[in-house]
């Protein structure tokens, strides 16, 4: 059995963009028919799962130990690749 979405509310924002950003995001819109305000849903949403993988990756690495710069270039130079 398939699972039932809610619908989704939308809150109603005010969002000041540059002039050419803007005019560059109204062609886009026409250009893939989608609303402006479907352009920016889509980004912001896109860059909030960046975020979250990002935030994954760190937790899965968080007990790695740490290099100092300076220990990375000295086994860099006793390797001779440096």
């Amino acid at each position: 059995m398939g699972t039932i979405k809610e619908p989704v509310s939308q809150k109603k924002v005010t969002v000041y963009l540059n002039a050419l950003l803007h005019r560059a995001l109204k062609f886009k819109a026409v250009e893939v028919d989608k609303s402006v305000s479907d352009l920016i849903s889509e980004a912001v949403r896109q860059s909030l799962a960046e975020d979250a993988a990002d935030l994954a990756a760190f937790a899965e690495r968080e007990r790695e130990s740490n290099l100092s710069f300076d220990a990375v270039l000295k086994e860099l130079k006793a390797s001779g690749k440096i």
